[in-house]
């Protein structure tokens, strides 16, 4: 994984910098003390996972994931515990408190990788499965069980055949993972399984006994 560390003090980027240097899957490309900077970088460069600090003097790390359109996975990383929830709720992958040890350093890499891995599995080989986020778990989920996928406030929704399971990871996350062939966005909120659908129209999907709306970006969707 590319990663990158944000961190107004210097110190601090070290001991990061040491830590990364010897996990075998994590390459450090850059440090950064200056915030701002490192938005240029982004604008610039492949990251896949960046180490950011919380309490900074110019924006907070929270402020500075909240104005990245598509942003890498991220370990926060700080002295406070405050913003803890906060974190979670923009999917973090990882809570590093100050100072942390190698071994939890890992921990959150470990994480990271576990997470990068689910997202880059190939589309065009035909998979069975995808594993899911469930607070600290990766839950399997059965493909061929998928009626249809709701973005639901922080959550995604993922109704199966015989229950419903909630997950933090993003709807847009999820439909990277699903096989395009079998599912299609047709709403910014849904997904849904091809072959489970029953009937639609051009507004409207049937699974069951379900309606799903078409949003008005969606509507020149193939469903079959």
């Amino acid at each position: 994984m590319i990663a990158i560390a944000i961190d107004d003090e210097p110190i601090a980027l070290e001991i990061i910098k040491s830590h990364a240097s010897k996990v075998p899957f994590v390459a450090l490309q850059q440090t950064f003390t200056d915030a701002f900077a490192a938005i240029s970088y982004l604008q610039q460069n492949k990251v896949d996972l960046i180490f950011l600090d919380i309490k900074m003097p110019d924006i907070s790390g929270i402020d500075f994931l909240k104005s990245l359109s598509k942003p890498p996975m991220v370990i926060f990383t700080t002295a406070y515990t405050e913003h803890a929830v906060q974190s979670f709720e923009l999917d973090a992958v990882d809570y590093l408190l100050k100072p942390f040890s190698l071994s939890r350093f890992l921990k959150a890499c470990n994480k990271a990788q576990e997470l990068f891995n689910l997202r880059n599995q190939k589309q065009e080989t035909k998979t069975a499965y995808i594993f899911v986020k469930d607070g600290y778990e990766q839950i399997k989920v059965e493909l061929d069980e998928i009626l249809y996928v709701e973005a639901s406030g922080n959550y995604t929704q993922i109704q199966l055949k015989d229950k419903l399971l909630s997950s933090r990871i993003t709807i847009n996350d999820l439909a990277e993972l699903l096989p395009k062939v079998d599912f299609i966005r047709c709403h910014r909120a849904f997904i849904v399984a091809k072959n489970k659908i029953s009937k639609f129209d051009r507004s409207q999907i049937w699974i069951g006994e379900k309606i799903i709306p078409i949003g008005a970006t969606y509507t020149n969707i193939k469903l079959t």
